[in-house]
């Protein structure tokens, strides 16, 4: 916590200001930081998602068989995707070698994450039923594939709160354009708006509105005082109003932030080695790799739960239609590096025992090809890969289909996936529930089972 003297007396003042208001409502009005069901192996969690939805067949999910079937059409029924593609059985385009002591296949396309790959649990049997992006990309996030629902990071913010009060629980971290859910992928549905992800820009501008615009500063105080004695005369009549303990806790959060924010985000102390473990002397992946390096600072100064977006070095990211060597390949270099980088970073400061890192879009691609060198949605079968946090390293677990389309041993649901992430958080998934609309919901709704057999 910071003990800048000028950012100490503000914090004071405006909880003084505030009556108190403003803290109560974030330790616990509104619902918030009920803490951990059990004993937890992990104190946060590092999302690293990859829009668009990378092929598992070109990453992390070796298919010998589509080398020998190439060019003729699957030899079974193939469901309806997006776009209805062909059944020609189109190859990887990359290079697959055995990494670690693991031995885990690794395409070419991450030779900085083949570094690490003993570090990763790597699923390859994930799965759900949703093939379009938006809806895909709630069902990631969310549980659910409307959106409206809480963020997995807004979950997990409301049931274990923040471990700093400067900063918020949940931060997103720009690469530019988000995601195709948009804002209610990082929302905090019907909990708490203080549980929703606060969003960090790249650029000058970190934090949209976090500086006073007033002149001279003392006009905001001015301001603040009189908002504050307004709200806290109300609160005296009417007693406790949600609504209003969420703006008075943005207040006192906000009063926090102009102080903490730049702080966090002025990286100019870390060493030159650091900044080069992270890719930032490489103009293809310096911006990735500055969100990985932020996303670390946040960790140790407590933030619960980080998402980065990848960065759109293509317009289409990694929903490779079309041009999938090309595509694949310039999107692989914006990322590998800094992904290594952090998995490093984070092992040489103790930190990774206590951070679960998750990546993988928010589905994988076909092993029939679409047009000449693309190809199509495919949730029924797709890899994701989990470092930290008590999952068991140096593991592949689960099978797909010879062909990569099904998944088809030890299955995993995109709902058992978040059940098993929150149970490393100390979280049973099925006691963390909120009750909307008349009945009690949940990050996994009705489902969801934890996999025990990819945890230490």
């Amino acid at each position: 916590m910071s003990t800048d003297p000028t950012f100490v007396s503000r914090r004071d003042w405006l909880h003084r200001s505030l009556g108190g208001f403003g803290s109560l409502a974030f330790a616990g009005l509104l619902g918030a930081a009920r803490g951990a069901h059990h004993a937890p192996r992990a104190q946060a969690v590092i999302h690293l998602y990859m829009e668009g939805g990378p092929s598992q067949l070109d990453t992390f999910d070796y298919k010998p068989e589509l080398e020998t079937w190439a060019g003729k059409d699957l030899p079974f029924e193939k469901p309806a995707t997006v776009f209805n593609s062909s059944a020609r059985v189109m190859p990887s385009p990359f290079a697959f070698q055995r990494h670690g002591r693991s031995g885990a296949w690794v395409s070419e396309l991450f030779p900085h994450v083949a570094g690490v790959v003993d570090e990763l649990a790597i699923i390859r049997s994930l799965h759900h039923d949703v093939s379009n992006h938006s809806a895909a990309c709630y069902k990631t996030h969310t549980g659910e594939a409307m959106a409206g629902r809480p963020s997995m990071g807004s979950w997990v913010t409301y049931g274990l709160g923040s471990a700093n009060e400067e900063l918020p629980g949940f931060v997103v971290l720009d690469c530019g354009q988000g995601p195709s859910g948009g804002a209610p992928t990082w929302g905090a549905g019907f909990l708490p708006a203080d549980f929703e992800g606060v969003k960090f820009l790249k650029g000058d501008v970190t934090v949209p509105f976090l500086n006073p615009l007033e002149r001279p500063a003392q006009r905001q105080r001015i301001k603040l005082e009189a908002l504050a004695s307004l709200n806290r005369q109300r609160m005296e009549v009417v007693g406790p109003d949600p609504a209003l303990q969420a703006a008075l806790a943005s207040y006192e959060k906000a009063a926090r932030m102009q102080t903490a924010v730049p702080e966090l985000m002025d990286v100019s102390g870390e060493t030159a080695a650091t900044k080069q473990l992270y890719g930032m002397d490489d103009g293809r992946c310096a911006l990735f790799g500055s969100r990985c390096l932020i996303a670390r600072r946040l960790i140790e100064r407590g933030v619960r739960f980080v998402e980065i977006f990848s960065p759109r070095v293509q317009a289409d990211r990694w929903d490779q239609h079309g041009g999938l060597e090309i595509g694949h390949r310039r999107n692989a270099v914006a990322v590998d590096q800094p992904i290594a980088g952090l998995i490093k970073d984070l092992k040489a400061r103790g930190l990774l025992e206590s951070t679960i890192v998750l990546w993988g879009g928010e589905f994988g691609r076909t092993p029939s090809s679409q047009g000449r060198d693309g190809r199509d949605h495919n949730p029924f079968g797709y890899t994701n890969w989990v470092a930290g946090g008590g999952f068991r390293p140096g593991i592949r677990y689960g099978e797909t289909d010879p062909f990569g389309y099904y998944a088809a041993k030890n299955k995993v649901h995109l709902h058992d996936l978040h059940a098993t992430i929150l149970r490393q958080l100390g979280i049973d998934h099925e006691r963390l529930t909120f009750r909307h609309a008349g009945r009690d919901f949940r990050l996994t709704d009705v489902h969801g089972f934890v996999v025990d057999d990819i945890l230490v």
